[in-house]
């Protein structure tokens, strides 16, 4: 069964930090580059960080040096992390996490519920 569960947003001041979490259950999802997404609202869903099956990362430049993505693997499941620093008013956003995959291709694919970031003071 393919599954996306996404955890770990909240309420946060600026400068804090948060860790998100998302299990993604299925051999799909094992045996491909994983990414975390957000979208804002008004705004489109955008790519903010992901990772290749073999450790690979690559960041939007608005991320770099404060985000930090990373993956383990249990049986048929992959837990994606997001490790969030020194957050700012404009990371505020639902997060999701998914395949790898290109924007044109968004609307075709199933998403999980998100988990919701918020910063503010």
């Amino acid at each position: 069964q393919v599954q996306l569960v996404e955890s770990g947003g909240g309420l946060v001041q600026p400068g804090g930090s948060l860790r998100l979490s998302c299990a993604a259950s299925g051999t799909i999802f094992v045996i491909s580059a994983m990414g975390w997404y957000r979208q804002a609202p008004g705004k489109q869903r955008e790519l903010v960080a992901a990772i290749t099956s073999g450790g690979t990362t690559t960041y939007a430049d608005s991320v770099k040096g404060r985000f930090t993505i990373s993956r383990d693997y249990a049986e048929n499941t992959v837990t994606v992390y997001l490790q969030m620093n020194n957050l700012k008013s404009e990371d505020t956003a639902v997060y999701y996490c998914n395949k790898h995959m290109r924007a044109t291709t968004y609307g075709y694919n199933n998403w999980g519920q998100g988990t919701q970031v918020t910063v503010s003071s």
